[in-house]
């Protein structure tokens, strides 16, 4: 099937930096193939720019395969864009028609400020990170082959799909709160699920949410359009695990 080729009418947040006060620019772009993806269509729009001797628009991408979660924008009030289950890389220009007005913007977040245009800095979700230290193996002197432990399937299940969030920050992008709870849950359930994870696993939920708190991120109010806008469909469960954890882990440091 030949390429269709589709005119657009794109209207994009520009911001110089963290101090400047942006404000929405509009750019007429013609002949954009439905077969390419978002960035690239921004990429052409940069290619335009550039040829007019104007300053390119910034924007965040790395392996523009849904693996980083570097691609984080707000499109037409969607995070990620009009589709579900995946990054902007992986949204296509099929899913606008000709003519259309497409709105583009930076993640909204106090705790995800802007960088330049498009580009937030999102090195609170690294510190939250940080804060969940690391995981204690007794080798006692010798490698433990992986499959030593034995870990009931459903666990490793859930472990596995908690450890698919790629931190993009759609959850803290969509929710009304710029809650990163499902974030911190995901990451705090990938170890709580598993034996490996038990040693630390009171100091790291403690930590990890008190690093949440110290960013500035919001409350979360169970609206649920974080699990929806994740483009890796991590669920809710995740959360309330966290909620428990975060209860046992503080009864425990009061006793």
């Amino acid at each position: 099937m030949a390429s269709k080729f589709i005119n657009i009418t794109l209207k994009i947040w520009r911001q110089k930096n963290s101090q400047a006060k942006g404000s929405m620019e509009t750019y007429q772009l013609d002949h954009v193939s439905t077969d390419s993806s978002f960035l690239e269509m921004l990429d052409q729009l940069n290619e335009q720019l550039i040829s007019e001797r104007k300053e390119p628009i910034a924007f965040d991408h790395d392996c523009r395969e849904g693996i980083c979660g570097m691609c984080s924008l707000y499109i037409n009030g969607r995070a990620h864009g009009p589709d579900t289950g995946i990054t902007t890389c992986q949204l296509h220009m099929r899913m606008f028609k000709d003519g259309d007005t497409i709105y583009v913007e930076p993640w909204r977040s106090a705790a995800f400020p802007v960088i330049k245009d498009l580009v937030v800095d999102r090195s609170a979700f690294d510190r939250i990170q940080q804060a969940g230290g690391f995981v204690s193996v007794n080798t006692s002197g010798r490698t433990i082959d992986a499959n030593s432990i034995p870990v009931p399937k459903t666990d490793a299940d859930k472990a596995f799909e908690a450890a698919a969030c790629i931190g993009c920050g759609a959850c803290v992008a969509t929710c009304k709160n710029g809650s990163a709870m499902l974030f911190v849950g995901a990451k705090v359930s990938q170890y709580a699920l598993l034996p490996q994870g038990k040693v630390e696993a009171k100091n790291r939920v403690l930590n990890m949410v008190r690093q949440m708190d110290e960013e500035g991120f919001g409350n979360c109010t169970n609206t649920g359009a974080c699990e929806i806008e994740c483009p890796k469909g991590i669920s809710l469960e995740n959360i309330a695990r966290m909620n428990r954890e975060f209860l046992s882990a503080a009864i425990s440091s009061e006793n």
